[in-house]
């Protein structure tokens, strides 16, 4: 997946408009995210081996901030890697 980081709001934290951030889908779906959370936290549980999902995240970061440096890099080449 492919994002377009140029696009960003680049200003401070500080001088960024929040009111955006008031729109009914947004609040919607804040306030569905603790009950997601649970149901995650409950599939989670069921997994035999939970670092296997922790270290896909982790390399699921990897390849967002490499492809956010322009230094594309495939989930192939990150396992590879990976000392696990």
């Amino acid at each position: 997946m492919s994002r377009n980081w140029s696009n960003l709001d680049k200003r401070p934290v500080q001088q960024l408009d929040f009111t955006r951030f008031e729109a009914v889908s947004i609040l919607k779906k804040l306030n569905a995210a603790p009950r997601q959370l649970a149901e995650l936290k409950g599939k989670a549980a069921s997994i035999p081996n939970q670092a296997i999902l922790i270290n896909t995240l982790a390399l699921q970061e990897a390849t967002d901030s490499s492809e956010i440096e322009n230094m594309i890099r495939t989930h192939d080449e990150l396992f590879q890697e990976d000392p696990v």
